[in-house]
């Protein structure tokens, strides 16, 4: 009963907000009939959270931390400015492959540049305190390392959102190293004096961070 009550208020939330467009629904499409771990995708609750974040601080330069198929950075490149940038690191080629794909049929596509490779050694060739958001949704070993390059690499009043923060709620009684990862980063922000932080629990749990 919990669950089909769940998933009737998931429909009805995303019957309750702004749609995606063509372009989002076929990559969300694709990714579900193509990639072997296609729940990766963050979807578009999550997707419209991200533009609503962008919109209320007119962000204009964002860093993204796992591209995927490209979905989120798609969403995100929507709501900035003409002249704005994402900036997004991806490992695997394959995902660079297909999230350029669906980038070079976008409007919004040219906003957005893929840095292949390990995002830790992308993450250092960006310039510190040039962007305004940032959004993690990579591998969960290293989200302690990613947000504490992310802090240095947004300015003052910036965002950072880390996606799968509840990890289907393993986080509270952490036993594999996925969830204690999780939980080692949620307990760091909460006592990171830089950040005002709140934990959604959106999807698989949204943590917003404002740098003071």
């Amino acid at each position: 009963m919990i669950d089909a009550i769940t998933e009737n208020i998931h429909g009805y939330c995303k019957e309750h907000t702004a749609s995606d467009n063509k372009l989002l629904s076929e990559l969300e499409r694709y990714t579900w009939d193509n990639e072997d771990v296609p729940q990766m995708i963050s979807g578009q609750i999550v997707g419209k959270f991200l533009q609503s974040i962008i919109r209320m601080i007119a962000a204009q330069k964002i860093v993204e931390v796992g591209t995927f198929t490209g979905y989120s950075a798609l969403q995100m490149a929507e709501a900035i400015p003409l002249d704005g940038e994402i900036h997004t690191c991806e490992l695997m080629k394959k995902h660079t492959e297909t999230a350029q794909s669906f980038f070079d049929k976008s409007d919004y596509g040219k906003k957005i540049t893929i840095h292949q490779g390990p995002a830790l050694e992308s993450l250092e060739t960006l310039k510190v305190g040039d962007f305004d958001m940032a959004f993690i949704d990579a591998d969960k070993s290293n989200y302690l390392e990613y947000y504490k390059r992310c802090l240095v690499l947004i300015r003052s009043g910036g965002v950072i959102i880390l996606d799968n923060m509840l990890w289907s709620g393993s986080v509270i009684d952490p036993i594999d190293d996925d969830s204690k990862a999780l939980r080692k980063t949620g307990d760091y922000i909460q006592e990171d004096k830089r950040v005002f932080n709140v934990l959604f629990p959106i999807r698989d749990g949204l943590m917003l961070c404002i740098k003071k």
